[in-house]
């Protein structure tokens, strides 16, 4: 596996956008995409370490931050 991971957005930005505008009539600055994309990849990365801890080689969703308990697997 390469050490290096591409820094590229990671949220579907015309549904970031439809939503926001959607559920609140409000517009969305470019760099709102940026800055969801970070938080997936802190999250991502928070679950990848959960599994590693659990001894899994498969990222659940029990292992996201904040997830609902109930939230399939």
């Amino acid at each position: 596996m390469s050490n290096e991971v591409p820094k590229e957005v990671l949220v579907v930005v015309s549904k970031v956008k439809a939503y926001i505008r959607a559920s609140s009539g409000m517009n969305t600055s470019d760099a709102v995409t940026e800055a969801l994309s970070e938080l997936v990849r802190g999250a991502c990365e928070q679950a990848v370490a959960r599994a590693k801890a659990d001894g899994r080689k498969t990222v659940m969703a029990r292992d996201i931050p904040g997830a609902p308990a109930n939230a399939p697997e």
